[in-house]
């Protein structure tokens, strides 16, 4: 009954203390649970027997490395019999160490998220100043990984295909998936983004303004992004925005019709007053209308036959005023094709002053306008932006060694990749010479951090070539939030400050408070 009630204990022991059932674990909660009751075990005694055949400066080395089980006390025997030669093992063990840690960092970028982070905690741990119940903690963590691991749910894609669990990239691209609900809510937002940027565009003005191509472009591109609830206000902005540019342009159209009818009626009235006779008759018709409005009854035949013999004298002097008109035209058409090519290069030249000509980036001034728009939208809705702040390493170099021309290339291939990592919400332009900034919308420092990291590591990766010619290229940053700062300069300016801090530590880096 003593051993019985001993196994429970030791299961019980294993519980508590949030391990799996193993044969060592076990085995070590078994022989604290016989000590515990006062009975010796042969097996359990094996560890305290070797470790007294010991010298005592062995056994207190023992005792300060905590070894509790016999592998712990093989392998503490192996290491300090490899210490024999301690060059050839230093050497071996750095090896084995460098080889863990590549298998950490392979591991890391696998499409596991569990098996990710504990790689990268465990990476952490190893470069730091570990202790040996930290190692121990880890290595736990990864028992109880590889027991507990259950890749079952790859089965559910039996029915799109042939599933091999030792091969996921195989798995995928065999998959045969029939459209899904969320596919066709995709095309439903597809669709319906198209009919939203159909209606922004103005039905009488010419053209939209740059805020309203501004946010069809955003819609054109992410569709999903009428699903959040902050595009409905940006929605209906746009919307009164174009009622607005019809109107203004059916008040344009109307002065300038008004303004044609004035010199049209002042060209009539110099025919008619050209004719004393005519002139004569409509101050004859002005007095009659005048006293009919002071009479109760209104004699309409005198009226009518009074503006009939006026409507005889313009018919007369109309055919001169068209001839004249003819005559006219040809300026006229010059002078419309003129209005339009000045409106054509006012438009380009607008374009312009908010682009850069080399990497297509919104250029500095733009990026001033748009900081300031998001600053206010953070004093007054309290909405968090972060700036980032990139410069191109050694980029001097590449214009000493390789031309401008290979410096342009390079330019607008980083401008590339910065704007295919940001978001449709991002601002990301360039600042000056090889420097950029991004201005993240509702990201806090961490978000920042990472979407510079990423953009780091894909820059790193890159192959750039110019003219049959590999150029390494990196590129540092500097990260910073605006809640921590008291204005939107001091924002971008502690950004700038760590990018100089990144450039000085060694460059290909990220830096920001930590």
């Amino acid at each position: 009954m003593m051993i019985k009630k001993i196994i429970n204990n030791a299961l019980k022991r294993l519980k508590a203390e949030g391990k799996l059932l193993t044969p060592d674990f076990y085995a070590e909660a078994f022989c604290k649970e016989a000590k515990k009751a006062n009975m010796k075990v042969e097996d359990c005694e094996h560890l305290e027997n070797s470790i007294q055949l010991l010298n005592k400066d062995l056994q207190a080395d023992l005792r300060n490395y905590h070894i509790k089980t016999i592998k712990e006390f093989v392998r503490y025997v192996v290491t300090k019999l490899n210490r024999t030669n301690p060059t050839q093992c230093t050497k071996i063990l750095e090896s084995q160490i460098l080889l863990t840690k590549r298998i950490l960092q392979v591991a890391a970028v696998l499409h596991n998220k569990e098996i990710a982070s504990l790689s990268r905690s465990t990476i952490e741990i190893m470069e730091s100043t570990s202790q040996p119940q930290q190692l121990d903690s880890l290595r736990q963590q990864w028992v109880n990984f590889i027991t507990t691991y259950d890749d079952t749910f790859l089965q559910e894609l039996k029915p799109y295909g042939a599933v091999d669990s030792s091969d996921l990239r195989k798995t995928i691209t065999g998959l045969d998936i029939n459209i899904s609900q969320d596919s066709k809510s995709k095309d439903e937002l597809t669709k319906l983004a198209r009919l939203l940027v159909a209606s922004f565009v103005p039905s009488i003005a010419s053209s939209v303004n740059d805020e309203i191509a501004s946010v069809s472009d955003k819609l054109r591109n992410n569709p999903a992004i009428l699903e959040s609830d902050t595009i409905e206000n940006e929605i209906r902005s746009i919307i009164s925005l174009r009622i607005a540019l019809d109107n203004k342009t059916v008040k344009d159209m109307v002065g300038s019709i008004d303004g044609v009818l004035d010199k049209l009626s002042l060209r009539l009235i110099a025919m008619i007053e050209s004719s004393d006779t005519s002139n004569l008759e409509i101050q004859e018709i002005k007095k009659e209308l005048e006293s009919y409005s002071e009479e109760s009854t209104t004699n309409f035949k005198v009226a009518h036959k009074k503006l009939f013999t006026i409507a005889v004298a313009l018919e007369k002097n109309t055919q001169l005023l068209s001839s004249e008109l003819k005559g006219h035209s040809m300026e006229v058409k010059l002078l419309s094709d003129r209005v339009n090519s000045l409106e054509k290069e006012l438009e380009n030249a607008k374009k312009e002053s908010q682009e850069d000509f080399l990497t297509k980036l919104v250029n500095k001034r733009a990026l001033d306008k748009m900081i300031k728009v998001k600053d206010a939208e953070y004093k007054r809705y309290g909405r968090n932006y972060s700036v980032a702040m990139f410069d191109i390493d050694h980029f001097k170099k590449v214009n000493d060694n390789y031309g401008h021309e290979a410096g342009d290339a390079i330019l607008a291939a980083v401008a590339k990749i910065l704007k295919n990592d940001s978001r449709t919400v991002d601002i990301v332009g360039r600042f000056g010479g090889e420097e950029f900034l991004a201005i993240l919308s509702d990201t806090d420092l961490q978000g920042g951090v990472t979407f510079a990291q990423k953009a780091r590591e894909h820059v790193q990766k890159a192959r750039f070539v110019y003219k049959g010619k590999r150029i390494k290229v990196t590129i540092s940053a500097g990260v910073s939030e605006r809640k921590n700062h008291v204005s939107a300069e001091a924002t971008i300016n502690s950004a700038d400050e760590y990018l100089y801090k990144a450039k000085h530590e060694g460059r290909n880096r990220v830096e920001y408070k930590k």
